[in-house]
C-alpha cells in the first residue's frame, strides 16, 4: 500500500516550470493586458468614490451643482471600462488560442518522435487527448484567467487601502473573515488538482477504447458486439461521472462556502458599520457620515467580489495545471530525436545488415529471440520462414530499428546500428507490412507519402510495376479517388498493392516485405511478381511470405522457429537438407500437385491451400 502511494505521488515542479516558461513567453502580451486590466480596475473604482459625494453633498448639503459632473464622472468610467475589456479580450484571448496551438504542436511534435514501443502499449485515443484537450487549459494561463487574478487582487489592495482609511477597525473584522475563505479555498484547490488530472486520465481512456470500437466498427458487427461495447463504454463513462460529480461537489462547496463569507461580511458591515453611522447622528466628530458608510459599502464590494471569485477563476487555473502536469509528462520522456542528438550521421549505405547473438524479449523473463545470428550481404535477399510467432516480423522490427536488442548486436555496413542516427538510417528503408496502413485522403496522396517531391510520372511508374495502374485508372476519379479512413473504400488486395508503390517510390537500399502478396490472389500476385523481382535487384530485402513461390528465388532462406534459426540457405539446399522447411513445402506444395486436376482448378486449389504460414 505504501508503494501505492508513492507511485501516485505526483511531481508538480515540472509543470510549474512549463508554466513559467509559458508565461515569459507571452509575457510582453500580459504586461500589456495586465496595463489595460489596472486601467479598467482604475475606472471602475470612479463609481464607489464618487458615492460618498453623492450622498454628503448633493443629497446632504444640498450641493446639485455637482450631480452633472457626478454622473459625467460615471459615464466617462463605463466608456473607459468597456474599451479596455473589449481590448484586453482581443489582446490576451488571441495569445491564449495561440499558446494553446502552440502547445499542441510541441506535444505532437514529441508525441511523434517517441519510440515505437510506446506505440505500443498506449492507445490512440489517450495520444489525441493529450494532444487535444490537455492543452486547452492554458488559456486560463496566458489568457484572462491569470489577468483576472492579477487584476482582482490590485483592486482589492486599493480597495483595502481605502477601506482603512475609512474605519480600520471594521476592515480589521473583514480581514479576519476573508483569511478564513483563503485557507479553505486553499485546501479546495488542493483536493481538486488531482481529480482534474484524473479526469484527463479517464477521459483519455474512455476517448481511446471508443476510437477502437468506432475503429473495428465491421469486426463488431460481424461479431454482434454492440452490447460489449456499449457495456465498455457506460463503464468508462461512468467512471468520468463519478469523477465529474466529485470535482463538482468540491466546487460547489467551495461556491457554498463564498456566499456563506459574503454573508458574513454583510452582518459585519451592517451591524460594525450601522453602529457607526448611528455615532456620527449622535455626535459630528464621531463614527462614520452616511456618505462614508456608502463609500465603505461600496469599496467593500470591490474588494470582496475578486477574493470570491479566485474559487471559479482559481478553479480554472488548477484544471490548466492538472493538464500542464500531464503535458510535462509527455515532454519528460526522451524522443528518438533526442537519442540521435549525439550520434554521428549515417552517410551513404550499401545496406549490409548483420545480426551477431541477438536475443529479444518484449516483457522480462519471456525471450522472443534466442541467440539469432545472421549475414545478409548488400543488394541481396533473405527470406524468413517459419510457423505463426515464431519470431520472424520481430527480426524485421530490429532491422527498421522500431526495437531494440536485449541482447546481442546489430550492424549495417560494420556499425552498429544503436551508433547511428534513426533518421538517417530510415530514409534508406522502404516498407510494406502486414497491416497496410493508408490515409484517408486521395490514392496519389498515399503513394506520394514515402517521396513526396516524386513526379506523376514516377508514381505512374511503381503503380505499373506494383500491378496498381490497372485497378486506379478504372476508378472515375482515378488517382485523386479517395480511399477512406485507412482505406475502407478499397479491397484488401488494392490497399497491399498501393502500399507495394509506395515502397516503390521511396527507392530504399533495404526493403521489407512482410508478406507483401498475401492480400493478392494467385494472379495478381503472378502479375508483380516480376516488378518485385526487379525491384529486388541491387537492394538488400528481407522478405516474410506465406507462398513459397515468393520466396523461392531468396538468396538465403532461415527458418525460425521458437526465437531460434533451424535451418537455413536456398530453396535447392533445404529441400535437400530434408528438413523443417522441406516439411512445409511438402505440406504446401506436393500435397496441392495431388490435387490438382487441370489448369483451371490450379489457381482456386492453391488459394485454398495458401493459409499454411511459413
Amino acid at each position: 500500500m505504501a508503494d501505492e502511494k508513492k507511485k501516485k505521488k505526483i511531481d508538480y515542479t515540472r509543470a510549474w516550470a512549463e508554466a513559467r516558461s509559458l508565461i515569459w513567453s507571452y509575457r510582453w502580451r500580459l504586461l500589456l493586458g495586465l496595463g489595460l486590466m489596472l486601467l479598467s480596475r482604475a475606472a471602475s473604482m470612479v463609481l464607489p468614490y464618487s458615492t460618498k459625494f453623492l450622498v454628503d453633498n448633493v443629497f446632504g448639503q444640498r450641493q446639485f451643482e455637482m450631480l452633472k459632473w457626478i454622473a459625467l464622472a460615471v459615464g466617462l468610467s463605463t466608456v473607459v471600462q468597456a474599451v479596455t475589456s473589449f481590448t484586453l479580450s482581443q489582446v490576451l484571448g488571441v495569445a491564449a488560442q495561440r499558446a494553446i496551438t502552440e502547445m499542441r504542436k510541441r506535444v505532437q511534435a514529441h508525441i511523434e518522435r517517441l519510440p515505437t514501443a510506446y506505440f505500443d502499449s498506449t492507445q490512440t485515443g489517450q495520444l489525441i487527448s493529450r494532444i487535444m484537450r490537455d492543452a486547452e487549459g492554458i488559456r486560463n494561463l496566458v489568457g484572462t484567467g491569470l489577468g483576472q487574478i492579477i487584476g482582482g487582487l490590485l483592486s482589492a489592495l486599493v480597495s483595502m487601502t481605502f477601506l482603512f482609511y475609512l474605519n480600520w477597525k471594521i476592515t480589521l473584522i473583514t480581514l479576519a473573515v476573508l483569511s478564513v475563505f483563503g485557507f479553505v479555498l486553499s485546501y479546495a484547490f488542493r483536493q481538486l488538482r488531482p481529480l482534474f488530472r484524473d479526469r484527463g486520465e479517464i477521459e483519455a481512456q474512455v476517448t481511446g477504447r471508443l476510437n477502437e470500437g468506432l475503429g473495428g466498427i465491421r469486426i463488431v458487427k460481424a461479431y454482434t458486439a454492440e452490447k460489449r461495447e456499449e457495456l465498455s463504454f457506460a463503464r468508462g463513462a461512468h467512471r468520468l461521472f463519478r469523477n465529474i460529480a466529485k470535482s463538482m461537489t468540491g466546487v460547489s462547496a467551495t461556491g457554498a462556502f463564498a456566499s456563506v463569507i459574503i454573508g458574513a461580511i454583510s452582518v459585519v458591515m451592517i451591524y460594525f458599520g450601522g453602529s457607526a453611522v448611528i455615532a456620527n447622528m449622535q455626535d459630528p466628530t464621531q463614527g462614520m457620515t452616511s456618505g462614508d458608510f456608502t463609500m465603505y459599502i461600496a469599496f467593500t464590494i470591490f474588494m470582496v467580489i475578486p477574493i470570491v471569485d479566485l474559487a471559479n477563476i482559481g478553479t480554472q487555473i488548477t484544471e490548466a495545471f492538472a493538464g500542464l502536469d500531464r503535458i510535462s509528462e509527455v515532454f519528460a520522456m526522451r524522443t528518438e530525436t533526442d537519442e540521435d542528438a549525439a550520434k554521428p550521421h549515417l552517410p551513404n549505405i550499401d545496406g549490409t545488415i548483420n545480426f551477431e547473438n541477438v536475443h529479444f524479449e518484449y516483457e522480462e523473463n519471456v525471450p522472443v529471440l534466442k541467440g539469432i545470428s545472421f549475414h545478409s550481404e548488400a543488394g541481396k535477399t533473405t527470406a524468413l520462414v517459419g510457423s505463426s510467432g515464431s519470431g520472424k516480423s520481430t527480426i524485421l522490427s530490429l532491422v527498421l530499428n522500431f526495437i531494440q536488442p536485449t541482447r546481442g548486436k546489430i550492424s549495417i555496413d560494420g556499425r552498429d546500428l544503436q551508433s547511428v542516427k534513426l533518421q538517417d538510417y530510415r530514409r534508406h528503408l522502404g516498407v510494406v507490412l502486414q497491416d497496410n496502413f493508408l490515409f484517408d485522403g486521395t490514392i496519389l496522396d498515399n503513394i506520394r507519402f514515402s517521396n513526396p517531391e516524386a513526379s506523376f510520372e514516377e508514381i505512374q511508374e511503381v503503380c505499373k510495376i506494383a500491378n496498381a495502374d490497372e485497378f486506379i485508372e478504372g476508378f472515375p476519379e482515378k488517382y485523386k479517388t479517395i480511399v477512406g479512413e485507412r482505406g475502407v473504400k478499397l479491397s484488401g488486395g488494392q490497399k497491399q498493392r498501393i502500399a507495394i508503390a509506395r515502397a516503390l517510390l521511396a527507392n530504399p537500399r533495404i526493403l521489407i516485405l512482410d508478406e507483401a502478396t498475401s492480400s493478392l490472389d494467385s494472379e495478381s500476385e503472378a502479375l508483380i511478381q516480376e516488378g518485385l523481382n526487379r525491384l529486388r535487384q541491387g537492394r538488400t530485402t528481407f522478405v516474410i511470405a506465406h507462398r513459397l513461390s515468393t520466396i523461392r528465388s531468396a538468396d538465403q532462406i532461415l527458418v525460425v522457429e521458437a526465437g531460434e534459426i533451424l535451418e537455413r540457405g536456398t530453396h535447392e539446399d533445404l529441400i535437400k537438407l530434408d528438413g523443417r522447411y522441406k516439411q512445409l513445402y511438402d505440406k504446401q506444395y506436393k500435397f496441392e500437385q495431388n490435387l490438382f486436376v487441370n489448369p483451371g482448378e490450379e489457381i482456386k486449389t492453391r488459394d485454398s491451400f495458401s493459409a499454411t504460414k511459413l
